[in-house]
């Protein structure tokens, strides 16, 4: 039923017969004028070609940005905003050839105007290749004032099939994550079992997520099992089901096979699995069927299964934790991901991204971090991956309040974990002590203090540090290398300690 405003009812008849009866009503779409039609929304709106440079840049976009329109045509996106390759949605969408949808933005003007922003962009095609983008912005303070409920920070959509995650999620433009990436998304169209490898918080499971999400079987359901967070008692009902009477209080129930069937079955921590349970998972696997505890019918199941392992798979079948037959069977196709500290180029992108997240979450102005974050941030091991990056940077913003840089002084006990970085020379002998030679007797004493353990350490540190630059005559490369750091490292040493490098580059006076 369609209704026009002051007028009577019509139904979808009475337009049928309307159409049939005068032909020329018929909407020819290559009459309309679209350019007008998008300058007339109330989101702004921005056309690029394949190089960024704005083709289309609409009235709304103008009053958001406080931007001229005939000022920005002709502009490239990484000149009128404070932007670059990597945090550009615009430029960000068509190196990776992936739309970006709902991502809160907070971005700056070259006029100096800060954006608060919810932005999605999509690559534009000509035969089949990406020669330019189209972006919509929608301002969030806007919507923010207008709502009559609290607009909430978009985070990442539920995609409705169990899943948030695609490969346009997937931050980190350095060369190792994209063939990675590539890797992931080739193998995401077979229905070959795929093991994802990666140390702790490396994100397999929003790999495993948007390989389902590129796979024909993204309609369906997406069903994941932690195995290291289920009992080992409970873990074989859970993948296979349970009929009743199999023990005290089973009823009839599908496990995560059968709910998995047509699907994908992703099972995280695959090394948690008790391996006499993975003989029974291997069995499954071989014959595409599953029985019941208690049940003595088999029923039959397509699923494609993810698993995830921590560790290289041939140092778990050598220390007992997999069967190398299950191995054979799950790693048919292997992801590698890369820890963080081989991913260094992409930290600045990826602390760019928890900042944008927990400013929305904690209503903070936060603009960036000090250099002398990012070179302890560089510098640093990284167990935890960049979910304990993540970690750090929440903590951090936490403390700074509603100041617009996050330093140092910012992380309080957090700090103490990147501080801890072997200071230990590769080769002590070519370190050349301008004072009385340097141990732990001479900096301690014999019996160490537990109360100075902190400030000897200090020195000792400092001493280090002073020994290096001395012997380098001031070459910083040279003094790291000496001590077995980063020169990013060796930096923020030499600020923390207050020291100045041109004072070491004339030779010490004999």
């Amino acid at each position: 039923m369609i209704r026009q405003p002051g007028t009577e009812q019509i139904t979808q008849k009475d337009l049928a017969m309307a159409l049939q009866n005068h032909p020329s009503f018929m909407l020819d779409m290559n009459s309309i004028d679209f350019l007008s039609v998008l300058d007339r929304l109330d989101d702004g709106v921005i056309i690029t070609d394949i190089n960024g440079t704005i083709l289309f840049y609409n009235t709304a976009q103008a009053k958001i940005d406080g931007i001229a329109s005939k000022e920005a045509m002709g502009m490239k996106v990484t000149d009128i905003y404070e932007l670059d390759n990597r945090t550009s949605m615009v430029m960000k969408c068509m190196i990776h050839n992936a739309s970006v949808k709902n991502k809160t933005f907070l971005y700056r003007t070259f006029k100096g105007k800060v954006v608060h922003s919810i932005t999605s962009a999509y690559p534009l095609y000509a035969s089949d290749r990406v020669n330019g983008s189209i972006c919509f912005v929608k301002d969030y303070e806007l919507l923010r004032r207008s709502s009559p409920l609290p607009v909430r920070e978009p985070s990442y959509t539920d995609l409705g099939n169990g899943t948030r995650f695609c490969f346009s999620n997937l931050i980190g433009a350095s060369k190792g994550f994209r063939q990675v990436v590539g890797i992931a998304r080739s193998v995401s169209e077979s229905a070959s079992p795929i093991m994802i490898q990666g140390e702790t918080g490396t994100g397999k499971e929003l790999f495993a997520q948007a390989i389902h999400n590129h796979g024909p079987r993204r309609d369906k359901k997406f069903v994941a099992v932690n195995c290291a967070a289920i009992p080992h008692d409970l873990l074989e009902g859970m993948l296979f089901g349970t009929s009743r009477g199999a023990f005290t209080g089973a009823m009839d129930k599908p496990g995560l096979f059968e709910m998995a069937h047509g699907s994908t079955l992703f099972l995280d921590e695959l090394l948690a699995m008790p391996v006499d349970l993975q003989a029974k998972l291997l069995r499954a696997l071989q014959e595409n069927r599953v029985r019941r505890l208690g049940s003595v019918r088999e029923t039959l199941v397509d699923v494609k299964v993810i698993s995830s392992v921590n560790k290289d798979p041939r140092t778990a079948i050598r220390e007992g934790q997999l069967r190398i037959d299950l191995y054979y069977r799950l790693g048919v196709v292997m992801v590698k991901l890369p820890p963080l500290r081989k991913r260094l180029a992409d930290m600045t992108e990826l602390v760019a991204h928890f900042i944008e997240k927990y400013n929305q979450r904690l209503g903070t102005n936060v603009k960036g971090i000090s250099p002398e974050v990012m070179e302890l941030f560089n510098a640093y091991q990284w167990p935890g991956n960049i979910r304990e990056l993540e970690h750090l940077v929440e903590g951090a913003m936490n403390m700074a309040g509603q100041d617009n840089t996050v330093g140092l002084k910012h992380f309080g006990p957090g700090l103490d974990c990147l501080e801890q970085v072997d200071m230990a020379c590769t080769d002590p002998s070519v370190i050349v002590h301008s004072g009385p030679a340097l141990n732990e007797s001479t900096v301690f004493g014999d019996t160490p203090d537990p109360v100075n353990f902190v400030q000897n350490r200090k020195q000792l540190e400092a001493e280090a540090v002073k020994s290096a630059l001395t012997y380098a005559r001031g070459n910083v490369t040279r003094a790291a290398k000496h001590l077995g750091i980063s020169r990013q490292l060796l930096h923020y040493k030499i600020k923390k300690y207050r020291l100045n490098r041109v004072d070491f580059i004339k030779p010490p006076e004999v």
